[in-house]
């Protein structure tokens, strides 16, 4: 957009251009409003921005509205119109787009690794308890301990039954491990293998410098948008994505201070998914790296309904500020307006919270921080309009976008090494031991007792072997050992009975 200057980026005019300031875009930002007031707008007007400036930018693509931002806008009418009432030049304009996606439908593959994620997020994501947190933080220190490597789920199914396997020697060095409790982490783990999160856990992973790229054509920062229309019919596994990618960003970039412009910006929406009954160490995590990052030069933009849906430990973080309009028929709505009102600097001008509910589709109030890093006065605005196209585009459009995409042969090939479930298959079938053949059948052999049903492998087993002897059995796999004890449990209960009354029977006679 022409309203943009050296050092900033136009967000719209009220009685003056107002700028959001490079130099202090990682002090991070908040924008909120109800549904239909023009948050996704704003959201692309800001991402342009940044990346017109050459900054980096990742947005969560929630109804896929914002991938139009791949391509020229169309100039309609209400925005020739808008652009009349700010005072500046419609020139369209189109950005560098990936297209990512966790089940790899609408872009590239997103993947992370098991221990990437470590046993916190993973908790949160299982929705484990204390006690189940507990054991999941034993099971990643003896895969670490023995070098074995957790990059997919089945790495940790197998990390599971091995744990429990060994649950009475683990419990004297680790504390209290019992098999029911890893069976119910067992369990958490199939309802999130059912949500898809398959696809997310394995290799390669993401790197993050893929997410940082510059365009070298026209020196516009990358627009990464993750399809996420799908991916929120799995709210937890959405938020504890970003969340990871957060964590990641924190602890692989290195400290640049604050620089004249962002490294990376980051746009959060739907994020009161993020805090919605989180824990209190995840909660103090968000918070710990909201805080800190901002000197790895990144900065973390959260988008949401109100800001009610954000921690006020988090909401303090938050300097540059967006408000579009609230609607306040309820005590909770009018709640909410009123904390709206009281987290800007006043303006003399305005009535804050009157305003907030008067707002039309396409305004705002804004305060952004200006000088020295001071929020300056909230401020009734009208949004400027997206130089790129507003709306979806269509699959067509999207595909030709992944397969023009500079990763396009990086992410979409699964990798599959050696890890810990090949590991620990490996050893099992090493350790089986081979069964003995057992001697010929016998004419005279002893009749099978009761206690032959429990001892040798269950009565069946030993009436067949008694009678017409066994055939030598080879080396088993771990499938068909598992298989084998749970056919000898079911008969040896089934078969009791029958041997009780036909044992009892013979007593009578």
């Amino acid at each position: 957009m022409s309203g943009d200057i050296d050092g900033k980026i136009f967000v719209g005019k009220s009685e003056k251009p107002e700028y959001l300031t490079l130099r202090l875009a990682n002090r991070h930002g908040l924008a909120t409003g109800a549904t239909g007031t023009g948050k996704t707008v704003t959201l692309q007007t800001l991402a342009e921005g940044f990346s017109r400036a050459g900054v980096p930018v990742f947005a969560a693509d929630i109804k896929g509205d914002l991938s139009g931002i791949a391509m020229p806008g169309e100039g309609q009418e209400w925005i020739i119109k808008r652009c009349e009432e700010i005072g500046v030049d419609y020139v369209p304009d189109e950005f560098p787009v990936i297209f990512w996606d966790l089940f790899g439908e609408q872009g590239h593959p997103v993947r992370a690794t098991v221990s990437e994620m470590g046993p916190l997020l993973l908790a949160r994501l299982m929705n484990l308890n204390e006690v189940q947190e507990g054991v999941l933080n034993v099971v990643f220190r003896i895969a670490d301990e023995q070098g074995l490597l957790l990059l997919d789920l089945k790495d940790l199914r197998s990390m599971l039954a091995f744990t429990a396997e060994n649950a009475a020697k683990l419990t004297t060095t680790y504390g209290n491990v019992s098999a029911a409790t890893v069976g119910a982490i067992q369990r958490s783990l199939l309802v999130l293998e059912n949500q898809g999160a398959d696809k997310f856990f394995g290799e390669p992973a993401l790197k993050i410098s893929d997410l940082m790229r510059i365009d070298p054509r026209s020196g516009y920062g990358t627009i990464s948008l993750l399809a996420a229309d799908k991916l929120m019919g799995s709210p937890q596994l959405y938020a504890t994505f970003l969340l990871w990618l957060l964590s990641e960003l924190f602890e692989e970039l290195p400290e640049v201070g604050d620089p004249d412009k962002p490294k990376l910006v980051f746009f959060f929406d739907e994020a009161h998914l993020v805090f919605n009954e989180a824990p209190k160490a995840l909660l103090q995590k968000v918070e710990q790296v909201v805080r800190l990052i901002r000197s790895k030069g990144v900065g973390v933009y959260f988008v949401t309904q109100s800001p009610l849906d954000v921690p006020e430990s988090v909401l303090a973080q938050l300097g540059n500020r967006v408000q579009h309009a609230l609607r306040a028929f309820t005590p909770r709505d009018q709640k909410a307006v009123k904390a709206a009102a009281d987290t800007f600097r006043p303006n003399p001008k305005l009535d804050t919270a009157q305003v907030i509910t008067e707002l039309g589709k396409g305004e705002a109030l804004i305060s952004m921080l200006e000088g020295n890093g001071t929020p300056s006065m909230v401020e009734r605005t009208l949004i400027a309009p997206p130089a790129g196209r507003v709306g979806p585009i269509t699959p067509e459009l999207r595909q030709l976008a992944i397969q023009q995409s500079p990763v396009r042969d990086v992410y979409d090939q699964t990798l599959d090494r050696e890890s810990a479930y090949e590991v620990l298959t490996k050893r099992a079938e090493e350790t089986a031991p081979a069964e003995a053949a057992p001697t010929p059948a016998s004419r005279n052999a002893p009749a099978p007792t009761e206690a032959d049903a429990t001892a040798g492998g269950g009565l069946l087993e030993s009436v067949l072997g008694g009678l017409f002897g066994t055939r030598p059995r080879g080396r088993m796999s771990v499938g068909e050992q598992v298989t084998r004890q749970v056919t000898r449990e079911v008969t040896n209960q089934v078969t009791k009975a029958i041997l009780r009354n036909v044992l009892g029977g013979a007593r009578r006679r």
